[in-house]
């Protein structure tokens, strides 16, 4: 049985001190700028060289991760990072820009790429094209179950790498816009608002289902119970998400999950206990879920009452009056633990003082009844929810610094008169010797013996080491200055510490990419679902697109007609005609191929791998503006002599997500006049397709002078009717 990597997530150095500490194989981290968590606090350069030694010397890998949307602008800058994690012997890159997988693969060959879940890999096709491209490994989609990855696992030698716990979105990874349309916040840029934890409501042929309810904030993914299976079917990193969450968070999951799959590996018994699972929950929690990866009930996916961390049950409110509130405990509550009162409002604070039977207390037990003082109306009978255990966090910190990893060494020392001393030491991958430039004398007074030897080559305290075995082959009667020990003992470490802090080949090459030439061909394409619209527009259109299979067949003999083919695909039909494909998947199973704005092209080196790809056109990313699309053909042109052949949509409802939870299955509702609606009344139309949920934005955006585009050398516009 193989054993899995358990990659543990890390914001800044605290928190992978921690995973490091904690059992971790892996650690993933990102940069200043490129990665998905642009709030996290992040790695700036020197924090990333401290990173990658303190890893390298206890064994652990580190990535990094750059998956975010590599605008032209960015481009130069990014290269030169990239560049720099590789000089500096970084394991992996976790990225998602096709067009600088393509750059990187080319130019840098020994360094070691991760297909990011925003690349929006789901499938065994998917998974496949990335072996084709040379990547060694793929974090895929969330949304993947178990029967789905032992299949890929079955037909691919590629890695895989699955999350296992933490924060899930509601969207596939990579295809979300929602933060972006509402607010700017781009999550494909790292800087999503997580609009998605916001609440709305949900309308039904105009007609409220709920109040106020956070419909689209899921629960977290816990599979500690479940580690076996994916165990069992081979797959080779587990993945921990939680960069933004705290050093004590990071390391609990982490110990957690170690402890799991150790005791699975050894005694095929996963050895985790309640009080385990208790302390997860007071770190953080959202309630948590099996996920689609153990394709759990669709009603338990989401945490439509909180968005946040809920903690776990503390009491109720029994008294409030005089601004004081009594509450009768559940669990048992400390001074400085964290509190949180679901009334009306939530209210937060955390406890400095309390009263037990009239005396100010440290701690309470459960059953009693305490006061507290609360400026604020509490309604009677309110739930109390503990939200900080300081005891557990304190505790947490306490190990974190005492409990730190020694790696074990053999030695053996070979002290003999009239020779140099010899020291040999092996952390069973590394093996060092050491000779002194003198020899060993004889002694006068005071021999040294195996005893005095022994004790100063085990001063390692200051080391990550301790000896797990010590030989020592010693002449009697001889004499060894102290010094000569610890130096000789210095320098054998010193010379294992540059045994693992291993180096990564740095090899540089040419980028080459031979594209097509593509003639000016201007003018419009429209996406359309109705025979009306079709009407209205068939003697206008360069193009006429649409997903709707009825219309499709009953136009389909117009030479014009494109299929938009969905961008979750997990079945392949065998069309041969015209489509406009929206994931990695399609790529190698049709000839005749558009492809579309899921791609989240961005660049000029995205769109010249995409022609390379025998894509006839590529569509720009609608997060572009008219002078990012300016600068990318303007860099297109001059790189490569030639003409790209691109499109840009310029009018549209867009899909603002698509999603694997149902939730109009969720209200039992049928599937027509569905929408949510924000704290502004703002509406976003839901439509199930190909069982998926798709959630468009509440308003058309539209590009303005979007005729000055034809002059920049696009060749298609893009009119989307498809709302």
């Amino acid at each position: 049985m193989k054993k899995p990597e358990l990659l543990a997530p890390a914001g800044n150095m605290d928190s992978l001190k921690a995973a490091v500490q904690a059992g971790a194989d892996a650690i993933y981290v990102g940069g200043t700028h490129f990665g998905a968590r642009a709030y996290a606090t992040n790695f700036n350069d020197l924090e990333m060289l401290e990173a990658i030694n303190y890893c390298h010397l206890y064994g652990v890998k580190l990535y990094v991760t750059v998956n975010t949307m590599i605008t032209e602008e960015l481009v130069k800058p990014f290269i030169n990072y990239i560049d720099f994690l590789h000089k500096n012997n970084v394991d992996a890159i976790i990225i998602s820009d096709l067009g600088m997988i393509d750059y990187i693969r080319q130019v840098y060959p020994n360094l070691e790429i991760h297909a990011s879940t925003q690349t929006h890999i789901h499938n065994l096709e998917g998974t496949k094209f990335m072996e084709k491209l040379g990547l060694e490994r793929v974090v895929l989609a969330r949304e993947t179950d178990l029967e789905l990855i032992k299949k890929i696992k079955e037909n691919t030698n590629i890695e895989l790498e699955v999350f296992v716990h933490g924060a899930l979105c509601i969207s596939y990874s990579g295809e979300c816009l929602m933060s972006s349309l509402i607010g700017g916040r781009s999550g494909n840029k790292g800087t999503c608002a997580q609009s998605c934890r916001m609440k709305y409501n949900f309308s039904h042929e105009g007609k409220i289902l709920n109040d106020d309810k956070y419909l689209l904030s899921t629960k977290d993914l816990n599979s500690l119970y479940n580690i076996d299976k994916l165990i069992d079917i081979g797959v080779d990193s587990l993945k921990i998400e939680g960069r933004m969450k705290s050093k004590e968070y990071v390391y609990l999951v982490t110990k957690l999950y170690r402890k799991a799959i150790d005791s699975y590996i050894e005694n095929k018994k996963i050895d985790i206990k309640e009080e385990d699972i208790i302390s997860l929950k007071k770190i953080f929690n959202r309630k948590y879920t099996k996920g689609f990866l153990m394709n759990e009930d669709n009603n338990n996916f989401i945490n439509p009452y909180r968005p946040n961390h809920i903690g776990i049950p503390l009491g109720k409110v029994v008294s409030s009056k005089n601004g004081f509130i009594k509450i009768k405990l559940t669990d048992n509550l400390s001074l400085k633990d964290g509190i949180r009162i679901l009334d009306n409002e939530d209210y937060g604070t955390t406890i400095y003082k309390m009263k037990k039977e009239g005396k100010y207390v440290e701690e309470a037990y459960k059953g009693d009844i305490i006061e507290i003082k609360i400026d604020k109306n509490i309604n009677i009978d309110s739930e109390v929810v503990k939200t900080t255990d300081y005891k557990l966090v304190n505790l947490i910190d306490k190990e974190i610094d005492s409990n730190k990893i020694k790696i074990k060494i053999k030695g053996t020392i070979k002290c003999k008169l009239n020779e140099p001393i010899i020291l040999k030491i092996s952390d069973g991958m590394n093996n060092i010797e050491v000779k002194s430039d003198f020899n060993i004398e004889k002694s006068i007074k005071h021999p040294t013996s195996k005893e005095d030897i022994k004790k100063q080559l085990n001063k390692l305290g200051n080391t990550i080491y301790e000896f797990d075995k010590l030989d020592i082959i010693s002449d009697d009667n001889i004499f060894i200055n102290i010094k000569d020990l610890n130096e000789i003992r210095r320098i054998a470490i010193d010379k294992l510490n540059n045994k693992r802090l291993y180096k990564i080949e740095y090899i540089k090459k040419e980028y080459n990419n031979n594209v097509l030439e593509f003639n000016e061909d201007k003018g419009y394409s429209y996406l359309i679902n109705n025979i009306n619209d079709y009407n209205n527009i068939k003697d206008k259109a360069k193009d006429i697109i649409t997903d709707n299979i009825d219309l499709y067949n009953e136009i389909m003999l117009d030479e014009k007609v494109v299929l938009k083919i969905p961008r979750v695909m997990y079945e392949y039909p065998n069309y041969n005609v015209k489509v406009l494909i929206g994931e990695c998947g399609s790529i190698d199973k049709y000839n005749d191929k558009i492809s579309d704005f899921s791609f989240n092209v961005a660049n000029s080196y995205t769109v010249a791998f995409l022609h390379n790809q025998n894509i006839k056109r590529v569509t720009l990313s609608i997060e572009l503006n008219e002078s990012q699309i300016k600068k990318l053909v303007e860099n297109y042109k001059e790189r490569y002599n030639k003409n790209p052949n691109l499109e840009v949509i310029i009018s549209s409802t867009p899909e603002s997500m698509v999603s694997k939870f149902n939730l109009v299955k969720y209200f039992d509702v049928p599937n027509n006049d569905n929408y949510l609606i924000d704290k502004f009344k703002n509406k976003f139309k839901i439509k199930i397709k190909y069982n998926l949920i798709y959630i468009y934005h509440y308003k058309k955006i539209e590009l303005d002078n979007h005729k000055e585009l034809f002059n920049i050398g696009i060749n298609t516009l893009r009119i989307e009717c498809n709302k």
